[in-house]
C-alpha cells in the first residue's frame, strides 16, 4: 500500500489508478533506453555491437523485472479489498480498509468497506426485529391458552371441553414453531461466524462426548450404537463442538427414525484422501426422490418419529450448512421405506 499512497500524493495520478499502471509502465520501458544511451555516451573504450547487445539485454530484463515487481504492489489495495471481502464472507470478520483515496481502486475499497458495514448493520437488526416479533407472537400465542385453560378449570361440558383442548393443542404447535424458528436463527447466526482455520481433531475425545448426549435417547428405545473408529485423528477445518453436535444430531434423527431393539451403526474411517463418517440406521427409510427435501429448512418431510416424536424440521438443514460451510459434503442414502437410511459426512484432508 505505501507504493499507492506515494503515486497517489503525485497531482496527475491522484484521480486514477489506470494512469498509476501507465506511468509505471512508461518508466519501466524507458530504463532499458536510458541505461544503453548512458552506456554508449560515457563509457571510455570502443564499444563493439555485441556489448551494446548484451548490455540490452540485461537492462532489459532488470527492468521487467523490476516493473513486475513495481506493479504487484500497486495492485495490493485490489488484494486488501478481496480479501476483506473474503474475510466477511467466510468470517463475518469486519475488517478496516483505506477510504481516502479517489481513483477507482480507492472507490472500490470504499464501496466494499461501506457494503460490508451495512450488511453487518442489516444482519444485527433482522436478528433484533425477528427475536422481538418472536417474542410478541409468543405473547399473542399464550393469551388463547390462557382461556383455554381457564375455560378447563370451570369444568365445562365435554363438547366445549374438547374445544378447548384444540385450542391448546393448536398454541403448543405454535409455541414449539416460534421456539424453532429462534433456534434456526440463533444456529444460522453460529454457522456465519465459522472460521475456516485447520485444527486436528482427535476422535477419541469427542467419542465421550456424543455418547453422553445421545444415551438417554438410545435407552428409551433399547437402541444399541455400535461406533466403529478406524483412524485417531483428522486435520480439518471444522470446530470440534460443532463436528459433535452434527454427529449428535444424525445420531438422534436415526433414533428417531429407527424401531425400538434395532441397531444403529457409526463409522469414522478414512477412504483415499478423504475423511468418511456414517451414521446407519434400521429405520423407516425414505425414497430416493425425496432426498432434496431432507435437507431444507422447515421440510415437508418433518414427520413423527417411531415413538410419536415431534421433529423441528430444521435439524438436517442445519447438519448439512455447517458441513458445507467447514468445506465437507453432508449426503443421505436409503434403499426404499422400511429398510434403513445411511447419513454420510466427507471431508477432504489433503
Amino acid at each position: 500500500m505505501k507504493l499507492y499512497h506515494n503515486l497517489s500524493q503525485i497531482s496527475f495520478l491522484k484521480k486514477s489508478y489506470a494512469f498509476k499502471f501507465l506511468f509505471v509502465a512508461f518508466i519501466g520501458i524507458h530504463i532499458p533506453l536510458i541505461g544503453i544511451l548512458f552506456f554508449v555516451l560515457f563509457f571510455e573504450h570502443t564499444i563493439s555491437p555485441a556489448s551494446i547487445l548484451f548490455f540490452s539485454l540485461i537492462m532489459t530484463l532488470l527492468a521487467t523485472a523490476i516493473t513486475l515487481m513495481v506493479l504487484k504492489q500497486l495492485i495490493k489495495p485490489i488484494s486488501i479489498a478481496s480479501k476483506s471481502l473474503d474475510d466477511y464472507r467466510n468470517s463475518r470478520k469486519l475488517s478496516i480498509l483505506p477510504t481516502e483515496y479517489t481513483d477507482e481502486a480507492g472507490l472500490l475499497m470504499c464501496n466494499i468497506q461501506e457494503s460490508i458495514y451495512e450488511s453487518e448493520s442489516f444482519i444485527n437488526e433482522k436478528q433484533d426485529l425477528i427475536y422481538m416479533l418472536s417474542h410478541d407472537l409468543k405473547n399473542f400465542a399464550g393469551n388463547p391458552q390462557g382461556l383455554a385453560k381457564l375455560i378447563l378449570s370451570e369444568n365445562p361440558s365435554e363438547s366445549v371441553k374438547h374445544l378447548a383442548d384444540l385450542i391448546c393443542e393448536s398454541t403448543n404447535l405454535q409455541f414449539r414453531y416460534i421456539e424453532n424458528f429462534i433456534k434456526l436463527l440463533k444456529e444460522q447466526d453460529q454457522i456465519s461466524k465459522i472460521t475456516s482455520e485447520s485444527r486436528i481433531i482427535n476422535f477419541q475425545n469427542i467419542l465421550p462426548l456424543i455418547n453422553e448426549q445421545v444415551e438417554q435417547r438410545l435407552l428409551d428405545k433399547n437402541i444399541i450404537l455400535n461406533l466403529s473408529l478406524e483412524i485417531d485423528e483428522a486435520k480439518l477445518r471444522i470446530d470440534e463442538g460443532l463436528l459433535v453436535q452434527v454427529i449428535v444430531n444424525l445420531i438422534s434423527n436415526a433414533v428417531k427414525f429407527s424401531y425400538f431393539d434395532s441397531v444403529i451403526k457409526v463409522r469414522i474411517y478414512k477412504e483415499q484422501s478423504d475423511l468418511i463418517i456414517t451414521v446407519a440406521d434400521r429405520g423407516i427409510g425414505f425414497d430416493k426422490h425425496q432426498i432434496e427435501e431432507l435437507f431444507k429448512k422447515f421440510t415437508k418431510m418433518s414427520r413423527l418419529g417411531t415413538a410419536n416424536e415431534s421433529s423441528t424440521g430444521i435439524g438436517l438443514y442445519l447438519c448439512k450448512k455447517i458441513i458445507e460451510k467447514n468445506k465437507g459434503r453432508l449426503s443421505a442414502l436409503s434403499e426404499g421405506k422400511n429398510k434403513g437410511a445411511e447419513f454420510k459426512i466427507e471431508f477432504d484432508i489433503n
